[in-house]
């Protein structure tokens, strides 16, 4: 499942990635960066509480740099595709057909 996350995190960030600007991206990066090093950390961990709470930090310190790159870009303001949601559409008008 963490793996299926970070894949999609990944693609997710190379669709989006054009859409920000170089200073948002080197956050970004950074923060993936120092995402992987902590991953790695908990790779080399027995399975247990303590291993998970590594992999969550790795988490949240990859998903704590996505947020400073979009606040950096639109003022914190998220786009419907960061968020999966698209506005809805409206029903086509059966009339105008």
């Amino acid at each position: 499942m963490r793996k299926m996350f970070i894949t999609l995190a990944a693609t997710s960030a190379l669709a989006l990635g054009a859409c920000q600007s170089p200073q948002a991206d080197k956050v970004e990066d950074q923060a993936e960066a120092q995402a992987d090093a902590i991953d790695a950390q908990a790779d080399a961990m027995p399975e247990g509480p303590a291993k998970e709470a590594t992999e969550e930090k790795a988490d949240a310190v990859e998903a704590a740099g996505e947020e400073k790159a979009n606040a950096m870009d639109d003022n914190g303001e998220i786009a419907p595709s960061e968020t999966g949601t698209a506005p809805a559409t409206p029903p086509a008008d059966p009339a105008k057909k």
